[in-house]
């Protein structure tokens, strides 16, 4: 009876040690590759990713593209041009950028000057000349928050005003 009580005994310390050696191990554990391939967000790659997105910006109008341009905006997106209220979605913002071609816009320079934020939200403040022909028509400033939608950054929320005074 001894021997067994004895036998007993030490295999109790011995599970009680692998449990202990085990608990400790999975806390050093180290993260699955799936969690370790998260990149870290980079402001900018982001902003050279939105520096790419206004490259196609600018190719859409040369183009003379509405639907391209508004497939640019989110779902919800809002566009906020001066004088006017704000187009709300995609079908709004195709039917603006159609009348804006049609008005004459040939082209668009689109330069970033600052981009800011984090991996859910991106505000983007630049200016904006616009073309009729080879005339520069209005110079802008503008301020546009971008948000990702299916993996891309896309326009949410775009405002811009003009450089010059009101007449």
């Amino acid at each position: 009876m001894k021997k067994t009580s004895g036998l007993l005994k030490q295999l109790t310390v011995l599970f009680t040690a692998f449990i202990v050696v085990f608990g400790l191990q999975s806390c050093n554990e180290k993260p699955s590759e799936k969690e370790q391939s998260v990149p870290e967000f980079n402001l900018a790659t982001a902003k050279a990713e939105i520096e790419e997105a206004n490259k196609n910006f600018m190719s859409l109008i040369a183009a003379g593209d509405s639907i391209g341009i508004a497939n640019l905006y989110t779902e919800d997106a809002k566009l906020m041009f001066a004088g006017r209220p704000a187009d709300v979605g995609r079908a709004n913002i195709q039917t603006t950028f159609s009348r804006i071609l049609s008005s004459g816009v040939t082209k668009v320079n689109l330069e970033t000057k600052e981009v800011f934020g984090t991996e859910d939200l991106l505000a983007e403040e630049g200016e904006v000349t616009v073309f009729v022909g080879e005339n520069a028509v209005a110079v802008e400033k503008y301020i546009i928050l971008w948000k990702k939608e299916d993996g891309k950054w896309k326009l949410f929320r775009d405002i811009a005003n003009s450089n010059s005074s009101a007449k």
